[in-house]
């Protein structure tokens, strides 16, 4: 294969910070269109520290991407013209004065946050948090986390970032918050775009702890250190993309989105669709929506529904058995199962660690539903169980979603890990009656890419939802993502 070396057309890196893995994704041009490998895959997941609490293991994540990043400098020898990081939202990690991680950040799973939200909602009713910052006020949000800090004698003032523009940071970029990430704290005034002074008043949460607010498309420094000793590495900018992997994933999304709902299938399921200006009433508060900064301008309006956390948790507690499954084949056997009820997916305990077979059939228990024994072989049967349960939640949230935007849904488009989950699509196109699209499961590592290319032209200048949505069609035509 030929790769171009002409100006503008240096490869580009987009590293996606994944909750089960970190992905390094490079785009090379060949005969002018863009080529997009994997390159390198780093095994991630919380671990418990010994305080019992659990966190990410910050260290191991860093060492794999700066592997990546190694890799990708020895193909790309035309120079790599950009690097950008998305990822998870809420979870960041606490500095020094000298920009070094204190300690290895807390997992938003980990319970210090319950007391937190007690604490919150004493200080800031939740239905005006929501009406401020457009967030709905859930126990993993950022303000909540900062809170449990203080109570925990984290020293308040110090320096804080979310976890992809920490990256970025160690990278030799400056210390920023990027617009769509922020939104996922809690702490952004709808209003202005910007650090709420009255939340961060109501909250006691210091000012000078926060680090500034930039939008999608920022350059925000040129990578220094042993990596720009590399060849390819030499003049490499650093770009915040929508550092939140969802804004990421929808960016990433090449057909029109009018009247499309959009789920975002993975750890979490997020069930939204795009909108123009935020939804904050009481009915978006009381069906669990949340109002999120989108790339180019506008909101995903969406909720969480709990995902494939579910499945995982028990493939974990299996393995510790020795009985181990390829999703694939756990997909068909699920196929051929009946499913003995429909569970509320988004109970409180089934979003915790824990022995996750036992506490679905608690809740198949509370609703008078046959159990399911947990022993070898029966593990299809409680896959069915997730799936349809997941589906049936998918179709409760898309009603809501009509009726808060007053606007009809009249096709779902999947993306994320679970578009490649043929018995999940099948089971929502049941449940909710429309017709169900697929997109590509690097949607995220998609958009990321997408956002680089918009802001290399765009001058400085805010990046447009139609410019992101060229190249996310771009990609998505052209581009092949090996692994």
């Amino acid at each position: 294969m030929t790769i171009s070396t002409a100006t503008g057309r240096r490869a580009r890196v987009a590293i996606d910070l994944g909750a089960e893995s970190c992905r390094v994704s490079l785009l090379r041009w060949h005969a002018g269109e863009p080529f997009i490998s994997l390159v390198h895959r780093v095994a991630n997941g919380p671990v418990h520290a010994a305080d019992g609490s659990l966190r990410w293991p910050l260290d191991r994540i860093l060492s794999g991407l700066m592997d990546g990043l190694r890799e990708a400098a020895s193909v790309a020898l035309e120079g790599i013209a950009s690097i950008a990081v998305d990822g998870w939202a809420v979870d960041y990690v606490r500095l020094t004065p000298s920009g070094q991680a204190i300690a290895d950040p807390f997992c938003y799973r980990d319970e210090r946050t319950i007391a937190a939200k007690v604490q919150a909602d004493r200080l800031v009713d939740p239905a005006f948090a929501f009406r401020h910052s457009g967030a709905q006020p859930l126990r993993i949000n950022t303000a909540y986390q900062l809170l449990a800090d203080a109570a925990s004698g984290t020293d308040p003032h110090a320096a804080w970032v979310n976890l992809p523009e920490y990256v970025l940071h160690r990278l030799s970029g400056r210390r920023v918050a990027e617009y769509t990430n922020a939104t996922h704290t809690g702490l952004v005034a709808l209003s202005t775009g910007g650090w709420s002074p009255e939340l961060l008043t109501r909250l006691d949460i210091p000012s000078d702890s926060l680090p500034p607010i930039v939008h999608p498309g920022t350059v925000i420094g040129r990578l220094t250190g042993p990596l720009a000793d590399l060849p390819a590495l030499r003049e490499t900018q650093l770009i915040v993309p929508a550092c939140h992997d969802t804004a990421s994933a929808i960016a990433g999304i090449s057909a029109d989105l009018a009247a499309t709902a959009y789920i975002c299938s993975g750890t979490w399921s997020l069930v939204g669709t795009l909108v123009d200006a935020p939804i904050t009433s009481d009915e978006a508060l009381a069906a669990g929506f949340t109002n999120q900064g989108a790339a180019g301008g506008g909101f995903c309006f969406h909720t969480n529904v709990n995902g494939m956390w579910i499945l995982k948790q028990c493939m974990e507690s299996w393995k510790r058995t020795g009985r181990t499954w390829e999703i694939a084949e756990l997909v068909a056997r699920a196929a051929q199962c009946e499913c003995p009820g429909i569970i509320p997916v988004d109970a409180a305990v089934l979003l915790l660690d824990g022995d996750m077979p036992a506490l679905l059939n608690d809740e198949l228990r509370k609703l008078g539903c046959t159990t399911i024994e947990d022993h070898a072989g029966n593990e299809p049967r409680f896959a069915r169980v997730i799936f349809e349960s997941l589906a049936a939640r998918y179709a409760t949230v898309l009603r809501s979603l009509e009726a808060l935007t007053g606007r009809p849904i009249r096709r779902i488009h999947i993306l994320g890990g679970g578009s490649q989950n043929k018995l999940l699509t099948e089971l929502t196109a049941r449940h909710t009656g429309l017709p169900v699209e697929t997109g590509n499961v690097e949607s995220s590592t998609i958009g990321n890419f997408a956002v680089q290319l918009a802001a290399s032209e765009s001058n400085g200048e805010p990046l447009q939802r139609a410019s992101i949505r060229h190249w996310a069609q771009r990609l998505s035509s052209s581009a092949v993502l090996a692994g």
